[in-house]
């Protein structure tokens, strides 16, 4: 499993979603980013905006922003999810 979280320190958004892979006992490498939108190259490089949270997940080829998403997305997938199928239709 490949998970990728892009966030920004002091951010309660990305620490919604950081509780969340906790809870789901789910690894992930996390990408600070800068404070400035303006400075937020690597989030636009993944996601083609400047927002964060976003989650990359490798397996699934999923790119996410929006920590309400992120979150349903992480439950439905790595939670409670019996396939793929009901993954992609939770998105």
């Amino acid at each position: 499993m490949s998970l990728t979280l892009y966030r920004l320190e002091g951010c309660p958004y990305c620490e919604f979603v950081v509780d969340k892979l906790e809870a789901l006992d789910l690894e992930f490498d996390s990408v600070w980013v800068e404070g400035r939108h303006s400075r937020r190259n690597e989030v636009n490089a993944v996601s083609g905006q400047r927002q964060v949270p976003v989650i990359v997940d490798d397996d699934y080829g999923v790119t996410m922003s929006e920590s309400a998403r992120i979150f349903e997305y992480l439950e439905t997938t790595y939670g409670e999810a019996d396939s793929p199928e009901e993954v992609e239709a939770a998105i």
